[in-house]
């Protein structure tokens, strides 16, 4: 591969041209390719559907003899917290299991805080300004929760190890308004990046101004591994513990891509103090999360292995995709230094670099190629990437033939962008 700024004006032209005709060949098929949300595709979902052949009568009681059918056990079963608690090497008592998706337990988190206040502090509604730090590129929809409750979010860099630490431990310990943090530590949305331990212990180590500040840590992708050496991420509630922090974090994660999105099972873990606190807001809630379902996925998972061997199944679907979406950007865009990419170890996203001020252009002409990308700029707060250069891949939902044709007519866009750029 030739490097785009070693070409002549001229060998830029011929290049120029010859993307043209491949663009416009895919562009004459009328192609309509999906590639804006991480879903799971429906070889996955399907793999669950036993949960779903449980009987009823297995189903009613739970081991304490609770009735499952009725009100009660506002926060979870106690053999769903048990399951849970081992996934995410916590205790318990550190343990809240809520309905099926755990973005609605980060946005009660966030409503509460606004309404109520967390722990005697005052409810972020009645204080000056409240503002979050946001790691980007990071995940659209924890940005679009603070643009609707009018939530000042300042961009964080993210490095290869995580979140820019000096920008973070400098601001948190100056600026009483910042209330907290999103991360997603572990293969991160988008860069499926894993936080360091260093990290994790700066984190942990944290001075905040406010005492409200919270760490939301949200541990979508905790077993989501697509290769036999998956990245290990630091126990941040026990670090916080050791370091004296313990009520500073709230981790929240889901089986939504274990298994069902659509009727899966929400957690939301932090110190003993933070969950007795929600809890006695959780009396007014509401009367009780969905117990059968929890306890369908007890009787299905039957312990933290049965997790482990189901998540392999669904590696040995998404690593194929995402080898494919790899092997064919290295060999559309190796070498040519007009982008870069992560390659995650696991996750949902492959996250995409071009040079600067390309992105919306790029997703522009795959969109009139017919690949609809999630829109450039998401990936970073109020839709804005300041320069304009991340695209979020997301392969796991297309079939293999569509995610090739997408993904070779994204490298396409990437290419013609950028030569019409340096050409001009």
């Amino acid at each position: 591969m030739i490097c785009y700024n070693a070409l002549s004006k001229d060998q830029l032209k011929n290049e120029i041209e010859i993307l043209e005709v491949r663009y416009n060949a895919f562009k004459e098929q009328n192609l309509k390719l999906d590639m804006t949300r991480g879903k799971p595709c429906s070889e996955q979902l399907d793999m669950s559907m036993d949960i779903l052949d449980i009987p009823a009568k297995d189903v009613r009681f739970a081991a304490d003899g609770t009735d499952c059918y009725n009100y009660g056990l506002l926060d979870g079963l106690p053999e769903a917290k048990a399951l849970f608690a081992e996934m995410l090497d916590i205790n318990t008592t550190e343990i809240i299991i809520g309905g099926n998706s755990s973005l609605n337990l980060m946005y009660d988190a966030i409503a509460r805080a606004m309404s109520l206040g967390i722990m005697g502090c005052a409810p972020w509604s009645k204080q000056d300004k409240v503002k979050f730090l946001c790691p980007s590129p990071g995940y659209d929809r924890h940005f679009a929760i603070c643009e609707l409750f009018g939530i000042e979010m300042i961009i964080v860099d993210m490095k290869q190890d995580g979140p820019d630490m000096d920008v973070v431990e400098r601001l948190v310990a100056e600026d009483e308004s910042i209330k907290g943090i999103w991360c997603v530590p572990k293969y991160s949305n988008p860069d499926g990046i894993t936080y360091s331990d260093e990290v994790v212990d700066r984190f942990t180590a944290l001075t905040p101004k406010a005492k409200d500040f919270r760490i939301f840590w949200d541990n979508a992708y905790c077993v989501h591994h697509l290769t036999e050496q998956p990245d290990e991420l630091k126990n941040i509630l026990s670090a916080c513990k050791m370091a004296g922090n313990e009520n500073m974090v709230y981790i929240f994660s889901s089986t939504s891509k274990i298994s069902f999105p659509g009727a899966g099972v929400a957690i939301m873990a932090a110190s003993v103090e933070n969950i007795n606190s929600i809890k006695k807001r959780l009396t007014i809630q509401t009367i009780g999360p969905d117990k059968i379902n929890q306890l369908r996925h007890v009787k299905y998972f039957k312990d933290f292995e049965g997790i482990n061997l189901h998540m392999k199944k669904h590696a040995s679907i998404l690593k194929p995709k995402f080898d494919i979406v790899l092997k064919i950007l290295a060999e559309e865009l190796g070498g040519k230094e007009i982008a870069s990419w992560n390659k995650p170890n696991g996750g949902y996203f492959i996250s995409l670099n071009t040079l600067d001020n390309c992105a919306k252009e790029v997703a522009k002409l795959a969109l009139e190629a017919g690949v609809l990308l999630t829109k450039a700029g998401a990936t970073y707060p109020y839709g804005k990437d300041p320069l304009d250069r991340n695209i979020r891949i997301a392969p796991t939902m297309p079939p293999v033939a569509e995610l090739k044709k997408a993904i070779e007519i994204l490298a396409i866009s990437v290419q013609l962008v950028s030569a019409r750029k340096l050409y001009s």
